[in-house]
């Protein structure tokens, strides 16, 4: 290409600016190295305005071949302070290297205004061949694809460096089946020389380091979320050997130990998550994974000693914001921002974590701890909770009304059965002028309403869930009076929680498999309609009036056919009633049919419901068989009787 004919600047010129980007430089050497971070991070700021100040006064001069290797390596300089200091992942497109781009093509009497930036670099690349500007355009180049990374770009970063590397490089970048390409054009890419009067302040060779890690790291996390763990690992075990803090290693490995989880390799997984709390012991989310793992080894013990310990730390030293006065400019955590690292890196409200040891408790049959643990989340809840943590799918924590129900179901557990009455009273308060006067419902889902539900569905839907929760309050009343002793009352509650279900009117089955397309709410109204009428069923027989029990439990087994907790009460009830042929027959179907299944499509009933599930068991089972089995005993010895 033909060099422009210009006037460049003043010999005198060159040589102040060259003074002045190596005072600059010297400046921030010498800030970063004794400083604190704070003034580091007041110099940093300084400088990246000095840069820029120095860069406009170049630009404000026509471009010449002279001036250039100065005017890239102060663009270069420039841009890494900008970035340095900003704190924050690189978004924007580098605009700074497009102009330095195009300010070489008119030093060289070329034009390249209507080219893409990709189309900009392969013509600088291929048609300037001063010496002068192979190294300043290099590391040009290097700055370029940490904002290409940045912004996932892998193919136009890969693009790039075959321009960057000769044939030579190219021909060691040559990767056999299964290397990867990128990592092998980084790799094999000959850093450019640093001359001593154009200082740099981060060099060539720490930011190749720094892309490659990145790139590494990145495109491990492409592989993990695509599925494919053996080369999402392969890429992370890549990542975790490279040029990184101390903090995104440790976020590297809470990677590997996840990536070792989804392979079903729990124990490879621990060490993995360990080893980054060993490295950082402040990456918080790495110990609410291992956790995670050792709930699904069914090490309760140690699952709840890792939240407690989450916990603590939470409470005492939330997670730290990142260093405002890091000792690279361009660094991986700037790099790096894909959504699942950030799914990942999740960290949880102290609340959450609360709520979670709560929960395990109350499911692993701990109930004094899980008291304990409900009562300290419902006086957070006090304390304005809400506005704290966003309750949504990201969050660990149900709806708060099953949370205070839950918790009442731990206090039942525990015998304080006046207490739960008293927190299932705030939720039958809070609800009810939620729930409608009359719900009409579709009974099961149309199929086009399974993979799209409407506004309509999703707000009955919604008064579904708020319908149920109130039965549920009226539920776990009822079973709580009765172990008071207080069975009217307990015969009310349960009453109360029927006519709330009355109001919901079901219409006839959509289309679609009758079993999977049951609407979830419609199941758990289903299920606190059974345990209700099995409540005052029970309550009834106490009392003394058998045929109103057995009518709750006739019409319990009409809502779930061969139930193991209402068929041995409807046996009971008519034993009572002395229709002891009636309940022998019923008991013999009982026994032949599979215990357990309740014909309610097989999905696991909410936890604030386990407490009522204990309580509907028919006490006196094997006193009832042995009973049944006298009796016929006697009925074959004695047909004709």
């Amino acid at each position: 290409m033909k060099r422009r004919r210009g006037s460049p600047p003043e010999p005198g010129c060159l040589g102040a600016w060259a003074t002045e980007s190596r005072a600059l430089v010297d400046r921030w050497r010498a800030a970063r190295c004794s400083g604190p971070g704070g003034a580091a991070a007041r110099e940093a700021r300084r400088q990246r305005e000095g840069f820029g100040d120095l860069l406009l006064r170049m630009w404000g001069l026509p471009a010449a071949l002279p001036a250039l290797p100065l005017e890239l390596t102060v663009l270069y300089n420039s841009l890494l302070f900008t970035v340095g200091t900003s704190d924050s992942a690189i978004k924007a497109e580098a605009e700074g290297i497009r102009q330095g781009l195009l300010r070489v093509l008119e030093a060289c009497g070329a034009c390249g205004r209507d080219l893409s930036t990709e189309e900009l670099w392969q013509k600088v690349l291929q048609e300037v061949t001063v010496e002068e500007l192979q190294g300043p355009l290099h590391r040009l180049g290097a700055l370029q694809a940490a904002w290409w990374l940045a912004a996932s770009r892998l193919g136009s970063t890969a693009g790039l460096f075959r321009l960057l590397s000769n044939a030579e490089d190219l021909g060691r970048a040559r990767c056999s089946k299964g290397e990867n390409e990128l990592l092998s054009l980084l790799k094999a890419w000959r850093v450019p020389a640093e001359g001593a009067s154009l200082p740099l302040v981060q060099s060539a060779e720490d930011l190749k380091e720094v892309l490659c890690t990145t790139a590494a790291f990145l495109q491990g996390l492409q592989e993990l979320e695509a599925g494919n763990f053996p080369t999402a690992l392969s890429l992370l075990q890549e990542a975790a050997g490279g040029f990184c803090s101390k903090r995104v290693l440790a976020q590297i490995y809470t990677s590997l130990g996840c990536c070792a989880q989804r392979m079903s390799k729990p124990q490879t997984a621990l060490q993995h998550l360990k080893r980054a709390l060993q490295v950082d012991f402040q990456c918080l989310p790495a110990l609410s994974h291992v956790a995670a793992v050792y709930q699904e080894l069914g090490e309760t013990e140690a699952e709840l000693q890792a939240l407690a310990l989450l916990y603590q730390a939470l409470e005492k030293n939330p997670p730290a914001a990142a260093s405002s006065s890091p000792r690279f400019l361009i660094r991986t955590e700037l790099l790096v921002h894909a959504p699942i690292l950030s799914s990942l890196l999740r960290c949880h409200h102290p609340s959450e974590v609360k709520y979670l040891l709560a929960q395990r408790c109350l499911q692993d049959g701990r109930v004094a701890d899980a008291v304990e643990h409900y009562l300290d989340f419902l006086a957070l809840l006090q304390e304005g909770l809400q506005q704290q943590v966003p309750l949504d799918g990201g969050s660990a924590l149900p709806r708060i009304p099953e949370v205070f129900l839950e918790a009442a179901s731990a206090l039942e557990q525990a015998g304080r059965h006046q207490d739960a009455i008293t927190v299932c009273e705030e939720v039958i308060s809070r609800t009810t002028d939620l729930v409608p006067r009359m719900l009409r419902v579709e009974e099961r889902l149309q199929q086009s309403e399974c993979s799209s539900p409407g506004e309509g569905l999703s707000q009955k839907k919604e008064s579904l869930r708020c319908l149920a929760w109130r039965a549920a309050g009226y539920l776990h009343q009822g079973w709580a009076w009765a172990m008071l002793g207080e069975r009217k009352e307990a015969v009310t509650q349960f009453s109360r929680c029927l006519g709330d279900l009355l109001r919901v009117q079901l219409c006839g089955p959509g289309v679609g498999p009758a079993e999977n397309n049951l609407l979830p709410e419609v199941e758990v109204l289903q299920k606190i309609r059974l345990l209700s009428l099995i409540g005052r069923g029970a309550q009834f027989l106490e009392l003394g009036r058998h045929k109103e029990a057995l009518l709750d439990f006739q019409h319990g087994l009409q809502i779930s056919p061969g139930d193991p907790a209402a068929a041995p009460y409807l046996v009971w009830a008519l034993w009572n009633l002395d229709r002891k042929q009636e309940a022998a027959a019923h008991w013999q179907k009982f026994s032949q049919s599979p215990h357990g299944e309740d014909g309610q499509g097989g999905r696991p009933v909410p936890l604030y419901l386990a407490s009522c599930l204990e309580q509907a068991a028919f006490p006196g089972s094997q006193d009832l068989a042995g009973s049944i089995r006298d009796y016929l005993g006697t009925v074959d010895q004695h047909p004709a009787t």
